[in-house]
């Protein structure tokens, strides 16, 4: 069994809450933490997947 990377685990969830705080923000029509959470879901991809290149 491989071991888990848990900081990687952990930017992972992070960055599927910040997705889901979109679609709350959508729900709750307020177009600044719409564009808020966006921005940060992409941002933390963003870092991860340079995490990532860095690592192989």
């Amino acid at each position: 069994m491989k071991n888990i990377n848990i900081p990687m685990l952990l930017l992972a969830f992070l960055v599927i809450l910040s997705f889901i705080a979109v679609g709350l923000s959508i729900a709750f029509r307020n177009i600044w933490f719409i564009l808020f959470f966006l921005l940060l879901g992409f941002a933390l991809m963003g870092y991860g997947i340079s995490l990532k290149r860095k690592r192989k």
